[in-house]
């Protein structure tokens, strides 16, 4: 009877705040040292009741769904021309002489560069030295075949003798042809020497400089031919499914924002490019010849058919084990909801939202990984102000 009394009476002082953290009462039948510390333990559950604290809702930051997702794709181009032409010389040699800049225009034949002509020239005297020495002996060839075409009609000489003189002059014939073959192969390179537009353009890089020894193909100009000009970009990898040769797009220039242009996509390189992942594309534009010049920047808008009307966040989608999910607020009751959701691509910031979501729905676009089904919360909007219920 005195212990009951004794744990009541510790009970109520704990919840008063006057328990004692030490110290020894005189029960009788009791240890001094053990009951202190089962009366705290008494008076601690006489003061919560045995009941856990209710959980309070937590707040949750909100918003409705935005607009579509990249309903339009853009891509960044430069305007180059459609024949391009790495130019090079046909033949090796000590480059004397550049007469263009980047950026002059020349015309078709016109001289660009000159490499040095000694050793060439001298190949073609040589060339034409021989072809004099082959000239001469087939035309001693011939008289003499013809001479002995005659000694044979009068039996003066044997047959053989003839087939042999014969099979001379077809051998000086032979020569002849060769020699002037190699006289003609030595005059063209030595002409080589000279590098030539294949066509008006413009000059749109330089390689190599004059005193610089260049090998036969190594480019010295990159010229742009005169005529139609296109948007070259790059198509990323993950959408090269959603452009084909023929495709309409739109074109804009930097230098003139706000004008597009129609636009055909002329072609896409089949393979990607090694280093950037990336797939070289053509853009034929229908633009007023003299709109676009070589370098300018551009961009070619692509409308894209898959693009969703709703999208939200990318923190706003959880991943289940069902799939994609994001968590609704309903103001009225002041819990959360997992939906599940279909999504698109998802874009740098935000995922197209296919089926699942309403445009009034409230998302919680932030700390959704912390909430569970049917937690009670406490929605606020981006300025922190409650959302209405």
């Amino acid at each position: 009877m005195r212990s009951r009394i004794f744990s009541a009476s510790v009970a109520d002082h704990a919840c008063f705040g006057h328990v004692r953290p030490a110290g020894r009462f005189p029960v009788a039948g009791g240890s001094a040292r053990l009951w202190p510390a089962v009366a705290l333990v008494l008076a601690l559950s006489a003061c919560g009741g045995g009941k856990p604290a209710a959980e309070g809702a937590r707040p949750v930051l909100v918003a409705k769904p935005g607009g579509a997702v990249a309903a339009i794709s853009a891509y960044a181009g430069e305007v180059r021309a459609r024949e391009e032409s790495p130019l090079s010389f046909r033949v090796g040699g000590k480059l004397v002489e550049r007469k263009v800049d980047v950026g002059a225009h020349v015309a078709a034949g016109q001289v660009l560069a000159v490499l040095d002509p000694g050793d060439l020239d001298a190949q073609t005297r040589a060339a034409q030295a021989q072809l004099a020495a082959a000239e001469a002996e087939y035309a001693r060839a011939r008289a003499d075949q013809v001479r002995y075409e005659q000694l044979a009609k009068d039996q003066l000489v044997s047959r053989s003798t003839k087939d042999a003189q014969d099979a001379q002059a077809k051998a000086a014939q032979g020569q002849l042809n060769s020699a002037r073959a190699n006289w003609e192969v030595a005059r063209n390179q030595s002409g080589y020497t000279q590098l030539r537009a294949p066509a008006a353009g413009v000059i749109a890089s330089r390689a190599a400089e004059a005193g610089q020894v260049v090998a036969a193909g190594q480019q010295v100009f990159a010229l742009a031919a005169d005529g139609a000009r296109e948007i070259a970009f790059a198509v990323p990898e993950g959408v090269i499914a959603a452009f084909k040769p023929g495709q309409q797009v739109q074109v804009e220039l930097w230098s003139i924002p706000g004008k597009r242009w129609p636009g055909r996509v002329r072609e896409v390189a089949p393979a990607a490019d090694p280093a950037s992942r990336t797939y070289a594309a053509r853009v034929a534009v229908d633009a007023p010849a003299g709109t676009l010049e070589l370098g300018q920047s551009a961009r070619i808008y692509q409308a894209n058919p898959t693009a969703s009307g709703l999208s939200v966040p990318l923190a706003a989608v959880q991943q289940t084990g069902q799939g994609r999910a994001v968590f609704v607020a309903d103001p009225r009751t002041g819990t959360v909801k997992l939906k599940p959701v279909a999504t698109g691509p998802y874009g740098p910031e935000r995922v197209p939202v296919r089926s699942g979501l309403g445009p009034d729905d409230w998302v919680v676009v932030a700390g959704g990984h912390l909430l569970r089904d049917g937690q009670k919360v406490a929605p606020v909007d981006r300025e922190n102000h409650p959302v209405e219920r």
